[in-house]
């Protein structure tokens, strides 16, 4: 059987995503990354769980200090999610261009979104170029209860 790569590339980007700003702290190194690979994953414990690439700066310290936020955008925070989207080498700067708060475990919680969860990580899976995190949700902060950006509406793709 041979796996036919264009078939794979365009179910794998239907598959519907949020958009999040998953935000990570190690002393006073805040750093962040536009997340899509993120689903509920229990309600008792409430665990949520997200994909992280390998090769990325936070990732190293969600593994270090086994803590993460998502904060989770409203429909119109595009040029937010479009800040952290790209991979960045170094830490820092891009949550100097939004406004935050550290939530009850000392992690960046973004002001004027839809609200934000702080993670700690119960569990992890590292297969190909991404890290599976199981975090279960210690904090939850809701600012405003609307609608949230979705991979979809942006004309992105990040998956295939």
């Amino acid at each position: 059987m041979t796996l036919d790569l264009e078939a794979k590339k365009v179910l794998l980007r239907k598959i519907p995503h949020g958009l999040f700003i998953c935000g990570v702290r190690e002393g006073d190194e805040v750093n962040g990354f536009t997340a899509s690979w993120v689903t509920q994953g229990s309600f008792d414990p409430p665990l949520v769980v997200m994909a992280v690439r390998s090769d990325g700066t936070s990732h190293g310290i969600i593994e270090r200090t086994k803590l993460f936020s998502l904060n989770v955008l409203k429909s119109d925070q595009k040029d937010l999610a479009a800040v952290f989207f790209k991979p960045q080498k170094g830490l820092g700067g891009r949550f100097e261009t939004a406004p935050f708060n550290y939530g009850d475990l000392g992690l960046p919680i973004l002001e004027n979104t839809i609200g934000g969860l702080e993670c700690s990580v119960i569990g992890s899976v590292k297969h190909g170029d991404h890290t599976v995190f199981v975090g279960e949700v210690k904090s939850a902060q809701l600012l405003n209860d609307v609608d949230a950006l979705e991979l979809s509406s942006t004309g992105w793709s990040y998956g295939g």
